[in-house]
Formats: C-alpha cells, sequence, structure tokens
C-alpha cells in the first residue's frame, strides 16, 4: 500500500460506528436521511424532523494504493479532497464530476459525468466494491461477485437503497498539463459528426483525445473542446481569476488553442459553475474584482442559490419588474448520438435556455445497469442546461415538454432535479422490477424512502 493507513482506517472505523448509533436513533415510523449541510440536487424536499444519519466521521481519504492504481475512499468525501490527494502520485479517479463538492458515494449512488465520460464510461463503473449502510441497519459489501444485485441496482438509486459507506475505486495515470483544442462550429449536424468519429477512433487527426465536451451557445455557435494530456511544461491559463472558461472558448472560425495544469482543467467549471455564476452578478468585471478568489466556485453560487429559494428572492424581483415568476429548468439528459443534432434543433426552437452543455459518454460495462437502463457500446451525450424560463399555463410546463420530447427520441433523464413522470412511466424508464426485487431484499421495513416518491415527489 503507498500510503500508510492505519490511522485512517481507524478514524474511518469510528466513522461508521458513528453512522450506526445514528441510524439506531432514528424512530421506526421515521424515514432514514442522511444529515448532510450541502447536497448537489436541485429538487425540493418534505421538512422532517427526524434525526439524520451522521456522517461527519465518513469525509476522508481511506488508503491510495499507487501500484493497483485504486483508492479506498469514505462515501462522503469530495472529490475535490480525492484529487488533490491523487494527484501527487500522478494519478485521478477515472472520471471526476464537474463540481468540487460533488462526493463519492454521491456519484455512485446518482450520476455523475464529465470530459473523459467518452472513454470511461460513468463514474460507478470505475467502483469495484462498495460498502452499503442498507435500510436493514447493515454494513454489506456490494460487489460484482458479493451482492451483486445491490451492486449493479445502486447507480440511480438515490439512497433509496442505500448510503455508501465506502468506496474502492480505480485511478488512472495523468500527466500535469492539458493541451486544449476548442474546435469552432457553424452547424450542429457537423459538431454531432465530428464528436462520433473522436468516440468511435479516440483521435482527432490522429492524436490520442483525453478529454472531449462541447458548448452550444445557438444554432450556428457551437464547440467542442478536446483535451490531450501532456508533459510538456509552459504557459498554463488561470480561470479562477478574472477570465472566465466559458468565454474563452469563442472565436470566429477553425481552432483556438489552450493549455491548462490538470489540476485547473479537472475543476475548470467549478469557478463559475459552468456559466451559472452569471445570474449573482460574479462575471461582472467590477464585481469580480470585488468578489475573493476563495470564494468563486460552485460550492459558494449553490449557497446562494438555497438562499435564494429559501425566500423566493427570484419571483420577488420578477414581481416588483412586474412580471410572472419563472419555472427552474435544471436537467442533464442522455441522447442517443444519433438523434443528438435532433435534439438540439428542437430545444433550440423550444427552451428559451443557452448556453448547453454537451458531454458524451459511452458505458464501459457489456451487461448495463438497471436502473438507468442505457445501451451498453452504444454512444450518448449528455446534454446539460440549467435555467429559468417563464412559468407557462400549468406547473412545470417546460420541464413536462422536455421529458415527452427525451423519450420520443429515446433518451434518459438524470433524477437529481425536478420530474413529473407518472409511476407507470417512472417504472418503465427506471427499472421499476429490477428496483422493487432489490429494495425487498434490502430495505425490508421501507426505513428509506422509495425512489418515486424521492424523486417525482419530492419527499
Amino acid at each position: 500500500m503507498s500510503v500508510p493507513a492505519t490511522d485512517a482506517r481507524a478514524a474511518h472505523a469510528d466513522g461508521v460506528q458513528r453512522l450506526l448509533e445514528s441510524y439506531r436513533a432514528v424512530p421506526a415510523t421515521a424515514s432514514v436521511r442522511l444529515a448532510k449541510p450541502t447536497s448537489n440536487l436541485f429538487r425540493s424536499r418534505a421538512a422532517t424532523n427526524a434525526p439524520g444519519l451522521d456522517t461527519s466521521g465518513l469525509t476522508g481519504v481511506i488508503a491510495i494504493d499507487a501500484e493497483a492504481r485504486t483508492a479506498d475512499v469514505a462515501g462522503m468525501c469530495t472529490y475535490e479532497h480525492l484529487v488533490a490527494a491523487t494527484l501527487p502520485y500522478g494519478l485521478a479517479p477515472l472520471v471526476v464530476p464537474q463540481l468540487k463538492t460533488i462526493t463519492l458515494g454521491g456519484a455512485a449512488t446518482g450520476l455523475g459525468i464529465e470530459s473523459t465520460s467518452f472513454r470511461n464510461g460513468l463514474p460507478h463503473e470505475s467502483v469495484l466494491e462498495l460498502d452499503v449502510l442498507t435500510g436493514a441497519g447493515e454494513v454489506l459489501t456490494a460487489s460484482p461477485a458479493e451482492h451483486a444485485d445491490l451492486y449493479r441496482a445502486f447507480p440511480n438509486s438515490y439512497g433509496t437503497l442505500g448510503y455508501a459507506v465506502r468506496l474502492r475505486i480505480e485511478l488512472e495515470p495523468v500527466k500535469p498539463f492539458v493541451a486544449l483544442t476548442h474546435l469552432r462550429f457553424h452547424s450542429l449536424t457537423d459538431l454531432v459528426a465530428t464528436m462520433d468519429r473522436i468516440i468511435d477512433s479516440g483521435t482527432l487527426h490522429g492524436v490520442p483525445v483525453d478529454y472531449l465536451d462541447g458548448v452550444v451557445f445557438s444554432a450556428d455557435e457551437s464547440y467542442l473542446c478536446v483535451g490531450v494530456q501532456t508533459a510538456t511544461s509552459g504557459p498554463v491559463s488561470d480561470y479562477t481569476g478574472q477570465q472566465i472558461f466559458y468565454r474563452s472558448i469563442q472565436h470566429d472560425d477553425g481552432a483556438k488553442h489552450d493549455r491548462l495544469t490538470v489540476h485547473d482543467y479537472l475543476w475548470r467549471w467549478d469557478a463559475d459553475w459552468f456559466w451559472c455564476s452569471e445570474a449573482f452578478g460574479a462575471q461582472h468585471p467590477l464585481i469580480r474584482r470585488l468578489w475573493p478568489r476563495r470564494y468563486r466556485r460552485s460550492s459558494s453560487y449553490s449557497k446562494l442559490m438555497r438562499y435564494e429559494r429559501r425566500f423566493d428572492l427570484g419571483d420577488r424581483l420578477e414581481k416588483l419588474r412586474g412580471r410572472p415568476p419563472r419555472e427552474r429548468v435544471i436537467q442533464d439528459v442522455e441522447v442517443p448520438i444519433e438523434r443528438c443534432a435532433e435534439f438540439l434543433d428542437w430545444f433550440l426552437a423550444n427552451v428559451p435556455i443557452e448556453p448547453i452543455w454537451l458531454c458524451p459518454l459511452r458505458l464501459r460495462d457489456a451487461e448495463g445497469w438497471p436502473l438507468y437502463p442505457m445501451r451498453p457500446q452504444q454512444a450518448y451525450v449528455n446534454v446539460g442546461f440549467w435555467s429559468t424560463v417563464p412559468v407557462g399555463s400549468a406547473p412545470g410546463e417546460s420541464n413536462r415538454l422536455i421529458e415527452r420530447k427525451v423519450g420520443e427520441v429515446d433518451g434518459h433523464k438524470s433524477l437529481y432535479s425536478d420530474s413529473y413522470y407518472s409511476p407507470e412511466e417512472f417504472d418503465e424508464l427506471y427499472g421499476g422490477q429490477t428496483y422493487r426485487a432489490v429494495k425487498q431484499r434490502y430495505d425490508p421495513d421501507s426505513r428509506l424512502l422509495d425512489l418515486y416518491a424521492k424523486a417525482v415527489q419530492r419527499r
């Protein structure tokens, strides 16, 4: 083992004990939930007075094995913390979700994605094994060989089958720098075709590609951001200061080049929460100069957003301006690549939101994951859009419209935000039969919430 782990393992064991004690303190009539100060979910939940699970001792990196290229990590460890521990060994997780405060357990039980997903799949696919606190109050190790039904159903269960206590994940070698090429497209069809070729070959002009994502500003302005790891030193850009990453990729035609340290590349979207920091004025040059650098990060903006939602500040401002309230449309959807241009054309014509993030992915695992049943080896594109639109004639009108279109193009929608499916639709889309069987086995008394109740009914 590359890192002496005695103290970390002892601390983790103590954290597990506190977790179990807090589980036993939850009344039998109350649902078991985590007690945590932050969340990367964007759907409201019903309030509860029941005590939550104590996860305060489950935030660390337990051990790194540089030779085996694995890390043992507590469930509430953030990717920011993990990356800080692995980069000194020239290693990184196979997929590092975009925001620093996303936890390993959250990415496994929800769905994470990033620009390595076209070659490394989704974060849960690099989980070799995980310890899960089940609804029955047991801590079980789940892997492809042990409690395999729980291992397979855990992704996209959002804590309704149990909570990850420890995860062992694969790591991969990384070089110190990332050379970026931003390709400008005037046609979405051309962009998707180029993306498809890169996914199939793993190369651009014969050069192996390590990272791939994109941004759509309009039907005739879109970009692919192609990253190649390099050990060659030289000048690098910094987008934690006055410069803003997503604006840096824009240009009139052809290719634009940039360089970042691998650390800054992994967190390039965090400083401005992609582009959502604009809602708080953080992109205004004067305000940006006054905004402390340490607060230019997603956790700061999400805290501000929670305050805005608690006091309905956005709707109050709209009312003062004589305008109706606005509907939040904060979603990520996966669309088969052959339907991607069709979906983007429809979206731009029907939903007044831009920019749009694109992130290609292809599952590594041939068996698939039943609660989010994408076809193995099929190329998909994650389409992310996060903003508000004018309210319609019915609650969630735009979100419902998008749900219908995603279904028409054989896509899937992540469940971290608002959903409006009927129980029957939800059951068909998210592995209902498998889910119920695993739920009955590992949470027979329904101590944990039901997935539909949590994702759609906002309990």
